[in-house]
């Protein structure tokens, strides 16, 4: 299998990232991820969707660390100091799915409050319906889960047949620009774009080739492609969801155009026992906007104390 792996000098300039990577092999490929706090500590394990990597969770760490949590935040195939295999078509979400299941199992993660947002949810959640025992807390930011009824929003249409343009990829050569994504999606005035972008475009290079699993992510929302973006999978976890046997905490951005604040309410309704907190301005990447309020409601929620 082709593959791409980013040079470590990408990251050098990022001075608010100060973890050392951490690897482990699978498929043939190098996949990275954070490895923080004692390691007989409670687990907060933090999952990226589209498109960015474990840097999202950044202002997360830090209270997490002091809440005396073991943070384990990894990189997706494809994305941040992961591997990135250059087929686009190697990219479906039971793949996700299954390097975030060889972590959780090779590291022996017990004791997990999880924290999931986008492309999280679906592949995160799935670990916590398939792997209960492993579990103790949800968290569940700005994503989703497909199921009948489900109304996908004008903001998720936009975004797919924007991202799966073909004739805006061609003119493109296959450049997807998450660093642009990112930084455009900030609600906050105070957010500094430039340095967001430049962030979330560290783990690629130039032109096309390292960005395929970018450009898959939107291809495979289950409502064009039911299958590789594990459909049945998703109404699955949707119903294990209702009754999960443990705390669930949603906190989502209230200024989302794609997974809004109304459907997380909406969700939370319809988990039992569930809480649900907005964070005020936030959009869709909250953590970065505003990652460290994220935690002080959930250590709130939680009953916990720094």
């Amino acid at each position: 299998m082709e593959f791409i792996r980013t040079p470590d000098a990408q990251f050098d300039a990022l001075e608010d990232w100060p973890y050392a990577p951490h690897y482990l092999e699978w498929e043939g490929l190098r996949v990275h991820h954070v490895d923080e706090g004692p390691k007989d500590a409670p687990v907060a394990l933090l999952l990226h969707g589209e498109p960015t990597w474990a840097y999202l969770s950044r202002k997360m760490i830090p209270p997490l660390l002091d809440l005396g949590f073991r943070v384990i935040a990894p990189d997706l195939a494809g994305f941040g100091r992961s591997d990135k295999p250059v087929d686009d078509n190697w990219y479906v979400i039971e793949r996700h799915c299954e390097r975030l299941r060889h972590l959780i199992e090779t590291l022996d993660l017990t004791d997990i409050t999880l924290f999931v947002q986008d492309w999280g949810g679906p592949t995160g959640l799935r670990q916590a319906v398939d792997m209960p025992e492993r579990f103790s807390r949800l968290v569940i930011m700005n994503t989703w889960l497909h199921h009948a009824g489900y109304e996908y929003s004008d903001g998720i249409k936009f975004w797919r047949d924007s991202a799966c343009n073909p004739l805006w990829l061609a003119a493109m050569e296959g450049f997807f620009p998450s660093g642009a994504i990112v930084a455009l999606s900030m609600q906050r005035p105070d957010a500094d774009r430039a340095a967001i972008k430049t962030a979330y475009e560290a783990p690629f290079l130039e032109g096309g080739a390292s960005r395929a699993g970018t450009r898959r992510f939107p291809w495979c929302i289950p409502n064009w492609e039911y299958e590789a973006g594990n459909g049945p999978d998703q109404e699955r976890l949707f119903e294990a969801l209702k009754t999960p046997g443990k705390p669930v905490h949603v906190i989502f951005g209230d200024s989302d155009g794609v997974f809004t604040a109304d459907w997380g309410k909406q969700w939370a309704g319809m988990i039992e026992g569930a809480t649900f907190d907005t964070v005020p301005q936030a959009g869709h990447f909250v953590q970065e906007e505003a990652g460290d309020e994220v935690i002080e409601i959930f250590a709130r929620r939680a009953g916990l104390k720094g």
